[in-house]
This record gives structure tokens, C-alpha cells and sequence, in this order.
């Protein structure tokens, strides 16, 4: 199955693709936000391009596990891609974006705030969490 993972954020989107055969994830070029509608739009036509039909979406939990204002503004987006069509499942995304900037810094990466760099090698971490999770069931994601 081809997934793209997500990391929703309020300026950009990461955006991360891979599938269940070969079981790894990869970064591609965040998306600038635009406006809840036309993201979808455009997403809806990226999945549909690449015959991706299962979105993995990151869910931004506190560190006690509960959900607050981000984690209902990911799951309000992730029922707008379910409502296109999409099939959408979350993964709890805690300190991704944190290892994603130790990732990128260890290979001598350190991307300017603005390149989306970062936000889709955290999309990449949250799809390869939902990949490795379906090698080792129970570890980390949740349905719809």
C-alpha cells in the first residue's frame, strides 16, 4: 500500500511518502499553507497522482498523552482529507519535530526556518512510525 505521511503545522505541511513493501519512508518538499480548503485540494491531487490513498497524519499529543488545541486543529484537517475521499489515520507525532532537527544536525544539515526542510523530515518520522508499526503491531498509531 503507498502512503504520505503528514505533519500539519500552521505555516507549512510536511509531507513524507513510502509504502508497506518496502516498508521506508521519505521526505518530500513541505507544502506552504494556503488555507485549510485549498490544502486539501492540493493534497487530495498529490495523493491522487501517486495512487496514494492511506494519509498518515501526525498527532500532536502533550507529553502526559493528552490532546490539546494543536492535536484538535490535526485532527480537524485529517476528517477534511477523510471527507475528500481520503482514507486518514493518526500517529502519535510527540518530539518528531525534535528528532528530526537532531537527524538533519547530524548529518550537517541545519535548515533556515523557512525551507520545510524540517517539517517534512518530521512527516518522514511519523510515516516511518505507522510503516514500522505495522511490522510490530501496537506500537504508536491509532485509527480514525
Amino acid at each position: 500500500m503507498r502512503l504520505m505521511g503528514l505533519d500539519h503545522g500552521e505555516r507549512r505541511i510536511g509531507i513524507a511518502v513510502g509504502d508497506t513493501q518496502v516498508g521506508m519512508a521519505f521526505a518530500r518538499p513541505a507544502l506552504r499553507r494556503r488555507g485549510d480548503a485549498a490544502d486539501v485540494a492540493r493534497l487530495g491531487d498529490l495523493a491522487q497522482a501517486e495512487g496514494r490513498t492511506r494519509i498518515v497524519v501526525g498527532l500532536p499529543r502533550n507529553m502526559d498523552g493528552s490532546e490539546g488545541t494543536q492535536a484538535a486543529r490535526a485532527r480537524r484537517f485529517g476528517e477534511r482529507l477523510a471527507a475528500s475521499g481520503l482514507e486518514v489515520v493518526y500517529v502519535d507525532e510527540r518530539l518528531t519535530s525534535w528528532q528530526a532537527r537532531e537527524e538533519l544536525a547530524a548529518a550537517g544539515r541545519h535548515p533556515g526556518r523557512e525551507s520545510g526542510e524540517l517539517d517534512s523530515a518530521a512527516a518522514r518520522l511519523i510515516l516511518q512510525e505507522y510503516l514500522d508499526a505495522q511490522v510490530t503491531p501496537g506500537r504508536g498509531t491509532e485509527g480514525t
